[in-house]
């Protein structure tokens, strides 16, 4: 019974969402407590919501110092010399910048933060998405395919997880993995170039007026600093399509560029819908006498992050309060600042305590233990010998459906010890066991694929129905090239 509901009430969540009948917040609270008390469970709701809050709290402090510290280092112009080279290498180009999108996720993606790479990958790339009329959902669905392959990382957690769980050396299970996890972010590269091709089709050849050999000037819009305005002309070439020309006013005042493809939000609503959130070069907030503090801020927090030194959440928050501090030593400049960035604080900090209660109800009713159990008892008896295989595809749908200490550490031993009565060795189940993280990293019980989408201003559904169908895919690839490599 509690295999049923739980898979029902999981299948509810996604339908709702996507079909766009329900807010994520609204059925991440609301179809959990229903189904709760369909499993007879209802008097205990409280106790589990509680219980979900309680362990996704620092998730959600972390988040919320986090979007408010990356906040601070985009206004002071931290990163806007990676901005820039990622626009010369795109020249307006849609291939390019999609292209641009995958790289540059990939390689933020190396400070192990979900979170972090979304805020600068959107911070960056967002603008010009708009500028050019680009799909809003082909940015958040290769940004997030991307950091997914590198989530990998040891010091991203799912490799951590595997090897605690299995009580394995985290080296022994990663580095036999990179073959396999190249062929993945070498898939998303290809992926990126192939949407970027299709988007290239659809909008045709872009010639922004500032010329072929000059970096495109962004300009920011809706944020209440500006009053000038930026004009980007778009020029079809293929067979059909005519020549149009968008304009962004300053301070909310213009009318932004909606995306044509699929789940790409429409202008028309609030300013900061349709203003360009972008990086103006002549805006007051940057801070170029102490660029080079901000960056060793930032090194010294992620290096920090990375040995351990403290918990991330704690890291956060002294580095928010110290980059405010030092960026803007006056209070009203400071509180400029943070409620610049209130809206995606509260966006997303209030999607983290509504999956509280989806995963409170999820774990306390037992649900996810008799999904959990039913799936490997439905395993044939002689597939035991290929239980590497069977893991890596397990993985695709319960680190969907699951969180990744769910799966890790209550899925993981018991197919480990399923392949060991086969003769297949536990390192050979933890290197497929990660898999799955390309699709994982699009997980309504992911909080940083809310910041993703919540920064781009795109339906949670819309990207879920676009980004899924290629994030299997790119499991799917690295499971073969595991397989043909031997590694798993």
């Amino acid at each position: 019974m509690l295999t049923f509901l739980g898979f029902a009430m999981i299948a509810t969540f996604l339908v709702l969402i996507m079909l766009k009948k329900m807010s994520p917040i609204a059925a991440l609270v609301l179809i959990p407590a229903l189904f709760c008390v369909f499993a007879g469970k209802g008097a205990h709701l409280g106790d589990y919501v509680i219980d979900g809050v309680g362990k996704l709290a620092p998730t959600a402090a972390m988040l919320m110092f986090a979007i408010v510290y990356f906040g601070v280092m985009i206004d002071v112009g931290l990163f806007d010399p990676i901005v820039k080279g990622i626009l010369r290498f795109c020249k307006a180009d849609p291939m390019r910048v999609v292209v641009g999108t995958a790289v540059l996720a990939a390689i933020v993606s190396l400070d192990g933060d979900g979170s972090t790479t979304f805020m600068i990958t959107v911070s960056a790339m967002y603008p010009l998405y708009k500028r050019l009329g680009l799909s809003l959902v082909v940015m958040t669905g290769v940004a997030a395919t991307a950091n997914g392959v590198m989530n990998t990382l040891p010091w991203g957690g799912p490799t951590a997880r595997a090897a605690t769980a299995l009580k394995l050396d985290a080296a022994d299970i990663f580095v036999p993995m990179i073959p396999a996890l190249a062929v993945g972010l070498l898939s998303v590269f290809v992926l990126a170039y192939v949407l970027g091709l299709r988007e290239r089709r659809r909008v045709g050849t872009l010639v922004l007026p500032s010329g072929a050999d000059e970096e495109p000037e962004l300009v920011t819009v809706g944020t209440g600093t500006g009053t000038g305005t930026g004009t980007v002309t778009v020029t079809g070439t293929a067979a059909g399509e005519g020549t149009a020309v968008a304009t962004a006013a300053g301070a909310g005042a213009g009318t932004g560029v909606p995306s044509a493809g699929s789940g790409a939000p429409a202008s028309g609503g609030d300013a900061g819908e349709e203003g360009f959130q972008g990086l103006d070069p002549q805006r007051a907030t940057l801070r170029p006498r102490l660029y080079w503090f901000n960056a060793g801020l930032t090194v010294a927090l992620l290096t920090a992050m990375i040995m351990e030194l403290l918990p991330i959440p704690v890291l956060f928050l002294l580095g928010a309060a110290l980059a405010l501090t030092v960026n803007f030593p006056h209070m009203p400049d400071q509180k400029a600042r943070i409620a610049a960035h209130a809206d995606n604080v509260l966006n997303v900090a209030g999607m983290v305590f509504a999956a509280a209660v989806f995963t409170g109800v999820l774990s306390g009713t037992g649900m996810v233990k008799h999904m959990a159990d039913w799936l490997v008892g439905a395993i044939p008896e002689g597939m035991g010998p290929n239980m590497a295989l069977v893991t890596g595809l397990l993985s695709l749908p319960l680190t969907y459906f699951m969180s990744n200490d769910g799966f890790y550490f209550g899925v993981l031993p018991v197919l480990a010890e399923a392949g060991a009565a086969h003769g297949v060795s536990p390192l050979e189940i933890a290197r497929a066991s990660l898999v799955g993280q390309a699709l994982h990293m699009s997980s309504p019980l992911v909080p940083a694929v809310y910041v993703l989408v919540g920064m781009a201003k795109v339906e949670f559904g819309d990207h879920t129905r676009f980004t899924v169908k290629w994030a299997a895919l790119t499991c799917l690839v690295v499971l073969a090239a595991g397989m043909v490599f031997g590694i798993i």
